[in-house]
């Protein structure tokens, strides 16, 4: 099914989105990994997991719509130094991530192609739910704790 060129570069857009964010964690959990936060390594491992799920997700679309997926184009990384750097970096990303998303379902919408706007509902439910929820859920957490007893938490 050939899909509307416009929708195939937001898209496109998109898959560069979740596959920079796939990488940001993948790095932040490896960071944790090595500073013995056990907790964060797996938590961050298994977001870079999902961002890698949305991101074929998105492929898919983009070839159903016989879209050439970008898969080589990345965004820049913002790496943390700390771990509330690292949160609060990742938790910037998934602000810009569901902006993202807003933006292309509207354009989806207006241009009547509502198969995929329902897919990126679902992606942007998770990102809201599940990814910023988290996040701002354990920089909550330093708030109220403080870092080092949160840090001593997350062994």
């Amino acid at each position: 099914m050939k899909g509307d060129n416009e929708i195939i570069a937001a898209l496109n857009r998109l898959l560069t989105g979740e596959l920079s964010a796939m990488d940001q964690y993948f790095l932040h959990a490896r960071m944790y990994q090595d500073w013995g936060l056990n907790e964060l390594f797996e938590r961050i491992s298994h977001e870079s997991d999902d961002e890698r799920e949305h991101a074929a997700k998105l492929v898919q679309r983009i070839l159903f719509l016989e879209g050439k997926p970008d898969v080589a184009s990345r965004e820049p990384l913002n790496i943390g130094e700390d771990v509330q750097q690292m949160l609060h970096n990742d938790l910037a990303y998934e602000y810009k991530v569901a902006n993202n998303l807003r933006e292309v379902i509207a354009l989806c919408e207006s241009k009547r192609d509502y198969q995929t706007r329902n897919i990126l509902k679902v992606l942007l439910e998770d990102t809201e739910s599940d990814h910023m929820y988290w996040l701002e859920r354990q920089l909550g957490l330093i708030d109220k704790l403080g870092l080092q007893n949160y840090l001593q938490s997350q062994c």
